[in-house]
């Protein structure tokens, strides 16, 4: 039985090296509230009317609300799949200009308690893509579970959207630690958002950085600061991302630079930037580093 599902899971792999070129981003925050999910979905949509074939897999199994945000309705979710009612392609909707979502399962089950035939289904779930992806975006639950733990270290690419209220801030960097400590993430893209000017951008990302600088060996960059923008609430509203329904407003030309920005982020020209290892990563827990405590 073990060596049928190792055989599975090698022959998922294998299948899979036709995505290799895919561009993984992992959008995260501390803390609920500061808008990670609809900065994903704009970067989405902005990506896809580039040309780009984008997916999204929506990674908050508490509380899925990417296909909700759109407007559409999902009939099935990631819990069908690893449970073998079907296939991945089975549940994927097509948002706007042809962005593809994976729905998320509505329940509380932990990728860390997966059993192992679940693990090689996962694997196996991506294998049976057809088209090639050019970006994956992960929208992740708020906080530090397992299952955002996971879904963060394995990515190439990891943004931390933060904004300017103090818990922000010091969930933000409570994540980031343990990224950097127990899950060798070196470098983070940081996403001041809902921000009243530059400046206030610029400051927040500061306040974060004068904690990391000191406590760890991590690599800090300011990608973008989006800012506050009533237009955003409105779309919302609308079930739409205000890149398509507010493209000229403030928040949309920045969110627009972003989404741009990401696509030049490089693809590693290894088997680590493969989707496959992607996945793989996402089932292999780290082993902690010794660090000191207190800090």
């Amino acid at each position: 039985m073990i060596e049928n599902m190792m055989h599975d899971q090698a022959s998922g792999l294998r299948r899979m090296t036709k995505l290799a070129s895919t561009k993984v981003i992992t959008v995260s925050g501390g803390k609920g509230g500061v808008g990670k999910t609809n900065i994903t979905l704009n970067m989405a949509i902005a990506m896809a009317r580039q040309g780009k074939r984008v997916m999204v897999l929506d990674a908050d199994l508490g509380l899925a609300n990417v296909d909700v945000m759109l407007g559409l309705r999902a009939g099935r979710n990631l819990s069908h799949v690893l449970s073998g009612v079907c296939d991945l392609r089975d549940i994927i909707i097509e948002g706007p200009y042809g962005v593809k979502i994976i729905p998320a399962s509505s329940g509380t089950q932990n990728m860390a308690e997966l059993s192992s035939a679940q693990h090689v289904g996962l694997i196996r779930a991506f294998a049976t893509l057809e088209d090639e992806v050019d970006v994956l975006l992960v929208d992740t639950a708020a906080g530090i579970s397992d299952m955002v733990l996971s879904f963060a270290g394995a990515a190439q690419d990891v943004l931390i959207v933060v904004c300017d209220e103090p818990t922000s801030i010091t969930d933000a960097y409570a994540l980031i630690k343990i990224l950097n400590r127990e899950y060798q993430v070196q470098r983070f893209k940081i996403v001041a958002n809902m921000v009243r000017s530059y400046r206030e951008g610029r400051e927040l990302f500061a306040k974060l950085t004068r904690v990391t600088e000191r406590f760890l060996q991590a690599n800090m960059e300011l990608v973008a600061c989006i800012p506050l923008d009533d237009r955003v609430r409105q779309s919302i509203k609308r079930q739409k991302v205000v890149v398509e329904a507010f493209p000229r407003s403030p928040a949309a030309l920045a969110l627009t630079t972003l989404a741009n920005k990401a696509l030049t982020w490089p693809v590693p020209n290894n088997p680590a930037g493969h989707l496959e290892f992607f996945v793989e990563k996402l089932l292999v827990k780290p082993t902690p580093e010794e660090v000191p405590l207190g800090e």
